[in-house]
C-alpha cells in the first residue's frame, strides 16, 4: 500500500471514530461533542506523528 494510500485510510478511519462516538454518546450534548472531537483528532494526530515512518514519511 502505497503512502498516500495509507494516509487516505487513516483519514477514514478518525472520521469514522468521530461520526460514531458522536452518535452514539454526544448526540444533544454540543460543547461535550466539541471538546470530544477535537481530543479525539489530537489523538490521531498524535499517533500519527510518533508513527511516520509507517505512513511513507522518513
Amino acid at each position: 500500500m502505497g503512502a498516500r494510500a495509507a494516509v487516505v485510510v487513516y483519514v477514514l478511519a478518525m472520521v469514522a471514530v468521530v461520526v460514531g462516538v458522536d452518535i452514539l454518546f454526544f448526540r444533544q450534548h454540543a460543547w461535550a461533542r466539541l471538546i470530544a472531537n477535537i481530543g479525539i483528532v489530537l489523538v490521531f494526530g498524535a499517533f500519527y506523528w510518533r508513527f511516520q515512518s509507517a505512513f511513507g514519511r522518513k
